[in-house]
């Protein structure tokens, strides 16, 4: 990826997270990014253009980001677990809640849709990796369970601002799936 292009996508992601949908033009990217009027539309040259690269910035730099589940047990995995909701909510809260906006916008959007489920996809099969190697029984289920858990505490914690600890729900899941 070229340098003027990453400024537009994180510019990008940056208006999402922290402004909303309505905040995505290819205007306001240009002046987030210090770029030259009309840049970011060189590289997108429509809205679903610009979307569907966000999407995909979002997703490589997460993946690059969080890397492999590999836990050597339940409290490994636990542990693992609290930091990515740490560091999603925390470190990487603009990135997370720009992908929270875009969630939404893909269940109106199928090339989103697609976008996402793609990261989607290589997260889940790290967690039934995970799940395998700690001798679960059924590792999609688990990997999907706990999954499930994780987006509803991100989910909490960007949209509520709630700082609850995952720690106890996240080892009754793991627990729970372990059984």
């Amino acid at each position: 990826m070229t340098p003027t292009r990453t400024r537009a996508l994180d510019a990008a992601i940056d208006l999402v997270g922290t402004e909303g949908l309505r905040s995505l033009t290819h205007a306001r990217v240009d002046e987030r990014a210090d770029l030259p009027k009309g840049t970011t539309s060189n590289y997108f040259r429509t809205r679903a253009a610009l979307l569907t690269g966000t999407v995909d910035a979002i997703v490589e730099r997460e993946m690059s980001e969080v890397g492999v589940l590999a836990p050597t047990s339940a409290d490994d995995l636990v542990d693992a677990l609290c930091r990515l909701i740490d560091y999603t909510t925390v470190a990487n809260r603009t990135v997370t809640a720009a992908r929270l906006v875009l969630f939404l916008e893909a269940s109106h959007d199928p090339a989103l849709r697609e976008a996402l489920a793609r990261g989607r996809t290589a997260m889940e099969a790290s967690a039934v990796s995970a799940f395998h190697r700690l001798g679960a029984r059924d590792p999609q289920t688990a990997a999907t369970a706990v999954m499930a858990c994780a987006e509803g505490v991100i989910l909490h914690r960007i949209a509520r601002w709630d700082t609850t600890d995952p720690r106890p729900t996240f080892t009754l899941v793991v627990r729970a799936a372990l059984n």
